[in-house]
């Protein structure tokens, strides 16, 4: 298999990806013996039972209490650049185990916010650049402006100025588009020890169409670190058989890596105003504590 993987590859994701689970009727019937009150509330008990049967816990995985978090905006510089970002922290004594968090293409904004308070409140320090506002770059820009790259990369020589930020070692979080800035990362800065992606855009921004449909960006062959990949299965095709291609080769390269598909999950299922599913909120709970305690498990701390 090259670096392409493969273009045509079947989109029954979860069953594919996780263990092969019973019908939806069988396990309502078995988890749930009283009728259902109304349509709603069957395909709830089904997507619950379908969460719970794959192994992802409907609550999130192994959620443990959240920490008090104290939140403070700052500016780094890269070249003549001023980097706005925020840095959130647990309260009290550390060091604590950092993270940076790459927003994607959309930009930041509250939402996003939000998801980095409660990343913070899992136990680590967590740098959150905006690195569009520095260079005025628009709301969903169509291209990539390669000199976000090293705005990004100068986050984590900021990090190791942070107090109680224990940066020798550092998670990389990206958010569909960060996921390009966070491979890029992983494979050409030593520090960063581990990455995950939600539904990461793993094929290079500014590639012609057809090359970023069929092909992921050619990091992916040098990534080393343990990664943790997530993404619906109600994402985009594109974007989802990316992810699971990705996966795969990782799998294939012997590298250490989590694949994750979530029933009925759309894109952005953490932050997504409009159009919600009960797939949204399960993912959105289960990949925040995946998500800590995978990066706890490799770098450290609770």
């Amino acid at each position: 298999m090259d670096s392409s993987g493969e273009a045509g590859r079947s989109t029954a994701l979860p069953l594919a990806l996780l263990p092969r689970v019973p019908s939806t009727e069988a396990m309502d019937r078995e988890l749930f013996p009283e009728p259902a009150r109304s349509p709603a509330a069957r395909v709830r008990q089904s997507v619950v039972a379908l969460f719970a049967a794959l192994g992802i816990a409907a609550g999130g995985a192994e959620s443990v209490p959240a920490l008090e978090v104290e939140e403070r905006s700052v500016e780094y510089k890269s070249g003549d650049v001023d980097v706005p970002a925020i840095v959130a922290a647990p309260r009290g004594a550390g060091p604590h185990p950092a993270i940076l968090f790459v927003h994607g293409r959309s930009g930041w904004h509250d939402r996003l916010r939000a998801h980095v308070l409660r990343l913070a409140a899992q136990g680590f320090v967590v740098l959150a650049p905006d690195y569009h506002t520095g260079r005025m770059i628009p709301e969903n820009p169509i291209e990539h402006d390669p000199a976000t790259e090293q705005d990004v990369e100068r986050g984590l020589d900021f990090l190791k100025t942070v107090p109680r930020a224990r940066a020798d070692r550092v998670g990389v979080v990206g958010i569909s588009r960060g996921g390009y800035h966070m491979a890029l990362l992983a494979v050409r800065r030593p520090e960063v020890a581990a990455i995950v992606g939600y539904y990461p855009h793993l094929a290079s921004p500014n590639a012609p169409e057809p090359v970023q449909v069929y092909r992921y960006m050619p990091e992916v062959e040098q990534l080393r670190v343990p990664a943790l990949l997530m993404v619906g299965d109600a994402d985009h095709q594109l974007r989802r058989e990316l992810v699971v291609r990705v996966g795969e080769r990782l799998r294939e390269l012997g590298r250490p890596v989590e694949l994750v598909v979530y029933p009925g999950a759309q894109r952005a299922f953490d932050f997504r105003r409009r159009g919600r599913t009960l797939g949204d909120d399960l993912a959105r709970e289960d990949a925040l504590h995946r998500t800590a305690a995978f990066l706890h498990r490799i770098l450290g701390g609770r």
